[in-house]
This record gives structure tokens, C-alpha cells and sequence, in this order.
């Protein structure tokens, strides 16, 4: 019962609160609670004013990993935020639905190397092997990170072929 009311408390929080923190606290918390009668109200902040609410929830809703947040994350690889896009190709990655493929592959040309870098370890992550040449361009990214996890992705996406043969 205790286990309810504070999910509901934390939503009530992330949708109400004036205080960004708190929202962002929020939405951190309903994804480390695993209750999926968050996702909505947590799609819903991925539309805050406050880019680290934004973020937060895109972390959250990629622990749920919850196949309904697939569509916003993917428009939230668009927000104006570099961290917000980082966190949505993260969250894109642990739900590894092979819709996000198309989108993050395009996402492997971020101006942001962090995006960059995040992008390609959930393109690995979801081993669709649509991604194998886009990662194969990456691994000559100008940020050896970037390089690093194109090269890791591939090796997750080779190894994953070799074990369905």
C-alpha cells in the first residue's frame, strides 16, 4: 500500500510541482521504483520548460523500458537540449525496440559528440544490423570516444549475428 501512495505522490509531483528539482527528483524516483502506471505522466514531462526534467525523464522512461515510450523518445532525439537528446538515445537503447533504429542511426550525425557517443552504444545495444555501416562511419568520428563506442557497438552487433547463426 505504501509502495502506491508514493507512486502516486511522485506523480502527482512530477506534473505539479513549481519546482524544477523537484519534478526532476520525481521522475528520477518513478524509474527507480519500476511502476509502469508512471510511463504516461512521464512521456508527458519530456515536454517540461526544464531541460533537466526533460532529461530525468527520459532516463526514467528508458529503466521502465516500456515500448509506449518508444515514439516520444524518438522526437525527444530532437530536443533542443544536448542532454536531453543523450538521454533519450540512452533510454532508445535499454528498450532496444527496433523502431528507434532509423531515427538514432541519423542521430550518429549530433552535432554533440556525448549524443554521438550515446547514440552509438544504443544502436549497439538494439543490434539491428541496419546500424553496421552508420557505425562503421562513426569509427571515423573526430572524437576518439565516439570512435570507441561505433567500434563496441559493432563488436555487440557481430558478436550477437555469430550467436544467431
Amino acid at each position: 500500500m505504501g509502495a502506491k501512495k508514493d507512486i502516486k505522490g511522485l506523480i502527482k509531483a512530477l506534473k505539479g510541482s513549481k519546482e524544477a528539482e523537484v519534478r526532476a527528483n520525481a521522475a528520477e524516483a518513478l524509474g527507480k521504483l519500476g511502476d509502469r502506471k508512471a510511463v504516461k505522466t512521464l512521456i508527458q514531462a519530456l515536454h517540461d520548460e526544464d531541460s533537466y526534467v526533460r532529461l530525468r525523464s527520459a532516463l526514467a522512461l528508458g529503466a521502465l523500458k516500456d515500448n509506449t515510450a518508444v515514439d516520444p523518445l524518438i522526437q525527444a532525439l530532437h530536443d533542443s537540449d544536448p542532454y536531453v537528446r543523450g538521454g533519450a538515445a540512452w533510454a532508445l537503447g535499454e528498450i532496444r525496440d527496433r523502431r528507434a533504429v532509423d531515427p538514432l542511426i541519423k542521430n550518429l550525425k549530433d552535432e554533440n559528440s556525448h549524443v554521438r557517443l550515446l547514440t552509438a552504444t544504443a544502436l549497439g545495444l538494439i543490434g539491428d544490423h541496419r546500424a553496421i555501416e552508420p557505425l562503421r562511419e562513426a569509427m571515423r568520428d573526430k572524437n576518439l570516444n565516439v570512435r570507441e563506442a561505433a567500434y563496441e557497438a559493432l563488436k555487440g552487433i557481430a558478436d550477437r549475428i555469430n550467436v544467431e547463426k
